[in-house]
Order: C-alpha cells, then structure tokens, then sequence
C-alpha cells in the first residue's frame, strides 16, 4: 500500500485532487469492485478497528464525552459488520454517473446532452461519528468522487483503522489510494484549511452539532451542503390512534436517542389528552425523562416542567419535551417557531389533517403515522447517507449517491456557428 508522506493538509488535499481525476473516469464494474474490496477488508480488520476504538472510548470517557457522543463513536463487531454491509448496499446501486438527464436540439442540429458528473473532490467535517468516515467515502468513491475526511480527535485512532483499511484495499485493486485521505493529524488548522481550500474542495459536507455546523457555513470559502441539528417534532393529533401514538414516540425518542432524527418535542392536541397517561408510563419504562408544560405535568408527578429552552433543544439524549396544544394551527405554529426543518411526523386519522400538515410543513421530510426514525439514507434506500441536508439548494433530506453528482451539458455538432 502506498504510505502517506505528506506532512500538510493542503498537500494530502492536492493528492485527493490528483487521484480524483482517475476516479471520475472510472467504469461502474471498477468502482463497485473497489467497494466489494472496502467491505471485505473493514471486515477483515474488524479486531483491529474494535480495539483502537476501544482507545477512543476510554479516551472520551477519561475527558467527559457527553454519553450521546459515546453512543455515536462506539464500534462493536456488530457495528463493523454492519458498515461493511453498508458498503455493500452502496456497491449493488445503480452508477450515478454518465446519466442522461435531458436531451434537446439546438442551432439546427447540435445534438446537447445533459449528463450526470462528478464533483471531483467531496471534504467532510464531522465529530465523534466513525460510521461517517465509511459512509462518504463508499458514496463518494461510488460516485465517482475522492474524499477528504475530518474525523475529529475523538474518534482518531478509529477513523486512523478504518482509513487504513479503505486505502489497502484500493491498492489491492489498483486504484490510486490517495483518492481517500484523511487530515485528522492537522487538527483544527487542517479544518480551517479544508474550509478554504477553493480548487482543491469541490463539495464541503458538516456532520455534528450545531455549533460544528454553524461555524463550516459561515467560515469555508468552499460550497457546503449544511446538515442541519434536528430539532425533531411529533404532533398527538385529536383522532391519533392511542397504540400508534404510544409505538411511535417511544421509538423516536427511546431506539437511539443520540441522533438526528430522534424526537425531541411531542406536540399534544387537547382533546387528545386521555392517551397521554399511558403515553407517559411507557416513556417511563423506556428510561425518557418528559419535561412538560403545566398541562402534561398535571397528569404524571414524575413529569419535570419545562423550560422555554426545551423547545429549542436537541436533547440527543432520554429527554423529552412535551406539551399541549388547542389545535393544528398551533402545532404548526410552534414548528415554524422552534424547528430546524429536519423531519416532523403528526400521527392521525384525520386525511384533511394529514394533508395539511405534510403540505405546509417545511422540513426535509414529513411523516404521517410514522417514527421519524425512518428519515434515513439506509431506510429510505441509499446504502448510506453522506448526511440528512435541512438547507434547500442542490440537495434536501438524506442525501445518497445522486446528490453527490454535478451535471455537464455535451453538445455534438457538424461545424455549427452561431448566426
């Protein structure tokens, strides 16, 4: 395998740009058999990948990671195991390259062709998420693209193994390595220089809190798809059925409460009140703690009052805010208000409702008598995600293989001149 020698940021960045251009032209049987080779070798590293995040963990344990982030970082067997899958997943899509998106005529007989392409070099900023390390590069590499990875020191020694693992396995098959780098070792610097680096960076991508997230927007000079914090909402409409409402909130709240699209508020209409007792007790079983209005805190002594900074928060823990609404119109209202346009859910089984509510909505996805948990690049059948984008240009909601795409128009003529 080829070793890294370069001692710089902006240099591993120039060589992701070089061996980006022999990516690009690569055929859909080379790229698929390049990500076969990923997965079999994350496999075969397994042990490995587990004890250096077992460094990692202890790491973060010894300097107070906040146990959601403990959550994100954790690779056991099962979880390697299952990003090789993934990258299988991705591996079996269909090439998102080369596709034609339009064809037209023009000038009397220039043939023009509008065609899928790639970007050339993706750069991603995430934290404590080694799942991500894997995730883009498999849809990056599937696409066509080379990837530049910030992984976070908390999570170093384990992006150190997965890397590791993905470049021996492009050496193995004859693609150029360098097409995966990571610039962990330049800390903070190497994040300011990827977020600058225009003409190197094609396509910047943030993965993380919403501090994270906030400061890649505002500070890179290169163009960024933002993957907004998820500020999550689920409206108890009057005629919710009570199974349904119970199912779905205590598995958008209690599956895996330090993600994106994990519930956070639980919007109740009134007259939908009766079910909110049983609705408590089984959060209570599932560990969630609910910090309600006067409303909900009148029916369960082991409700905490809610403050006005719970409806803005991303708990990315057992915490649930909770309170009560006198119809839809209030429920949309206190979404605009507090929603950081990721998913929303309303669980009724009123159609007009229903209707309404995923009509006026403006989120990246809205559900109707479901887990907002579904909003996902797996779930929604992408393999993976490069990230869950909550802003509206290019690309909104998980964002797979096609989002990381450009486009090129090709015109074919016979000496045409332009009268």
């Amino acid at each position: 395998m080829t070793i890294v020698t370069e001692t710089s940021a902006r240099g591993r960045m120039r060589l992701a740009k070089e061996a980006g251009r022999g990516v690009g032209l690569l055929d859909d049987a080379t790229k698929a058999r390049a990500l076969y080779a990923i997965a079999d070798a994350i496999d075969g590293a397994a042990d490995e990948i587990v004890a250096a995040n077992a460094e990692d963990l202890d790491r973060g344990v010894r300097h107070g990671l906040a146990e959601g982030l403990r959550d994100r970082l954790r690779l056991d067997a099962p979880r390697v195991a299952a990003l090789a899958s993934a990258v299988r997943d991705v591996a079996a899509l269909p090439d998102p390259v080369g596709r034609v998106l339009e064809t037209r005529t023009i000038g009397g007989g220039i043939e023009l062709t509008k065609v899928s392409v790639p970007f050339g070099v993706i750069g991603a900023i995430y934290e404590a998420r080694p799942n991500v390390t894997v995730d883009i590069a498999a849809l990056a590499l599937r696409s066509g693209n080379a990837v530049v990875l910030r992984g976070g020191t908390a999570a170093e020694a384990t992006n150190a193994a997965l890397v590791a693992a993905m470049r021996g396995a492009l050496d193995e098959v004859g693609i150029d390595p360098e097409a995966i780098q990571t610039i962990d070792a330049f800390g903070r610097e190497g994040a300011r220089e990827l977020m600058t680096a225009r003409g190197l960076i094609d396509l910047l991508v943030p993965r993380g809190s919403a501090q994270l997230i906030e400061t890649v927007v505002t500070e890179s000079t290169v163009p960024v798809i933002e993957t907004g914090a998820g500020v999550v909402h689920i409206v108890i409409d009057a005629s919710a059925r009570p199974d349904w409402a119970r199912e779905i909130v205590v598995n958008a709240k209690a599956q895996r409460p330090s993600v994106c699209n994990a519930v956070e508020t639980v919007l109740v209409h009134r007259d939908a009140l009766g079910l909110v007792p049983d609705l408590l007790d089984a959060l209570e079983d599932a560990g969630v703690t609910v910090h309600g209005d006067e409303a909900i805190r009148a029916l369960s002594p082991r409700v905490v009052a809610a403050t006005d900074e719970d409806w803005a928060t991303e708990h990315l823990s057992l915490d649930l805010s909770m309170r009560v609404v006198d119809d839809l119109d209030a429920a949309l209202a206190h979404i605009r208000t507090y929603s950081t346009h990721h998913t929303e859910s309303i669980i009724t089984e009123d159609v007009a409702n229903a209707e309404r509510f995923l009509a006026e909505v403006d989120s990246a996805a809205v559900l109707h008598n479901a887990s907002t948990r579904f909003t996902d690049g797996g779930e929604f059948g992408f393999g993976a995600e490069v990230g869950i984008s909550t802003q509206k240009l290019h690309a909104r909601g998980p964002m797979g293989l096609p989002e990381l795409t450009s486009i090129k128009w090709i015109g074919r003529g016979a000496g045409h001149v332009r009268s």
